[in-house]
């Protein structure tokens, strides 16, 4: 074989390569589309959000469904499959957080009176993996399991602040316009002074959380959510002492080492 041959030859490989790449890229983002708000969408809706063509949009689509990653329900519209289910339910339920949680929380609702959520990260920031609502009280705030947290919720920062891949939490802040991207890495950086964090995300409503660690690093992020008139966001309120007693507890459950414990040690 020539070496003209082998460099043809190479350059088709290359091509290949890029191609898959590509479609595993386009796959990605279009289930990342499926949310609690967005439950199905249509390949029309599919072409304008990823700024594809309606003929492409519909072949990555038909192409999904025969994967079985995607169904198409009766109206038409295209839903998650069966497959993306299985694994979606597989790698929630490999989580020993999610096992080991539900105790916590509970307990962490009745201390406070609030609903407690706990969120696992996702593919660009926190998804609500658990709740556990306190019915006792007149106002709940509820928060649906699925939702993805944006970026300025306390849960967010609280992982943008202890995640492994901060390189990859700074390009994900820096998409962010000039003042908003400088308060969100201001905010980050305090949480890494104080190791947890209050925010009001949603006008009138607090949500007060902090991190959970396993032996890996941060796995989760633990808070509490209820309204403005009932919830402080002050580094001295009663409920925060809480949630962070309940954060270290489910640490050390799950053999790993509360990194904000560290902060008082430094301060020596």
């Amino acid at each position: 074989m020539s070496k003209s041959t082998r460099s043809s030859d190479a350059a088709r490989v290359d091509r290949g390569d890029q191609a898959d790449i590509q479609a595993v890229s386009r796959v990605s983002q279009i289930l990342s589309l499926f949310e609690p708000a967005t439950p199905e969408v249509t390949a029309v809706e599919v072409a304008e959000r990823l700024g594809l063509n309606r003929t492409t949009a519909y072949r990555y689509c038909t192409s999904l469904v025969a994967a079985g990653l995607l169904e198409r329900n009766a109206e038409g519209s295209y839903v998650p499959g069966g497959l993306l289910l299985q694994l979606g339910a597989f790698a929630i339920g490999h989580r020993s957080v999610i096992n080991l949680a539900p105790r916590h929380m509970r307990a962490l609702a009745r201390a406070t009176q609030t609903t407690v959520v706990l969120s696992l990260w996702g593919l660009t920031g926190p998804v609500v993996s658990r709740v556990e609502e306190n019915i006792s009280t007149v106002v709940v705030v509820s928060v649906r399991v699925g939702s993805h947290l944006p970026l300025d919720s306390a849960q967010s920062k609280v992982f943008l602040a202890y995640h492994a891949d901060q390189l990859s939490m700074e390009r994900l802040m820096a998409n962010l316009s000039g003042q908003a991207r400088e308060e969100l890495r201001a905010d980050v950086e305090r949480v890494r002074a104080v190791g947890h964090c209050s925010a009001m995300s949603t006008p009138g409503v607090v949500a007060v959380g902090a991190p959970v660690f396993d032996e890996d690093g941060i796995c989760a992020t633990i808070a509490i959510v209820g309204p403005d008139n009932t919830l402080s966001m002050s580094d001295d309120a009663p409920e925060l002492s809480v949630v962070v007693d309940t954060a270290r507890a489910l640490t050390h459950e799950l053999g790993g080492h509360y990194r904000p414990d560290d902060l008082g040690r430094r301060a020596v």
